[in-house]
Parts: C-alpha cells; sequence; structure tokens
C-alpha cells in the first residue's frame, strides 16, 4: 500500500514540523493526497508530511488556510500555504521561496546561503 512507503523527513505532528521548509497535509484515502505523495517520493525535495486525522493541530491548520474545510493536500512552503497544488506548482514555489531546499544538480543538497 502506498501510504506505508518510507516519507523523508516525516514528521508525525504539526509541532514537529519543520516549518520554514516544505510541509505536506493529507488524509487516508484522498486521492489527490496520493498522487502527490507518489509524486514527490520520485524528487529528491526534502519535505515533511502529517496525516491530518491523527493531529487535530494540524486538522485546524488546514481548516484556517482553507476556508473552513479540511481541503487536502495542502502544502505549506516556507510558511506559505498552497491548497491541492500540482507537483510543478510545488516545485514552482519552492524555487521562489525556499531554493536553498531544493537538491544541488549532482544530487547532494545545497549549501545554505548567506
Amino acid at each position: 500500500m502506498l501510504t506505508n512507503l518510507p516519507r523523508r523527513g516525516y514528521a508525525s505532528s504539526f509541532k514537529d514540523a519543520d516549518h520554514a521548509g516544505v510541509v505536506l497535509y493529507w488524509r487516508p484515502g484522498c486521492r489527490f493526497c496520493m498522487r502527490l505523495r507518489l509524486r514527490l517520493r520520485f524528487t529528491r525535495l526534502s519535505y515533511h508530511e502529517i496525516n491530518i486525522w491523527k493531529d487535530q493541530e494540524a486538522a485546524r491548520f488546514v481548516r484556517s488556510v482553507a476556508g473552513g474545510n479540511e481541503t487536502v493536500p495542502t502544502v505549506i512552503v516556507a510558511g506559505r500555504a498552497m491548497v491541492n497544488p500540482s507537483l510543478q506548482q510545488l516545485i514552482d514555489a519552492v524555487k521562489v521561496s525556499a531554493p536553498q531546499l531544493l537538491p544541488a544538480e549532482d544530487g547532494r543538497k545545497k549549501p545554505p546561503q548567506p
């Protein structure tokens, strides 16, 4: 089952996630979540995932940025929320807001920018 695959930078709760990076909020059974999660696994982007059905604080946060709904996937890129983005929209947001999170061309993580 896809939801059991290892997840890079997995965070089990809202408080443990790195909100300055990329955080993906999802829930089981959501086909849009499954599609984005699967596509993200084929990138070298570092991110955290949080199941909103297991974390009420995460669910409240998603409702706060999605007009009161638990619309997922909701993704945070360097503190900016995106509701149901495509993989390309997510990568573009990282390029603009957090380019240091993108892997270098040789596969290593880029050094921090001054």
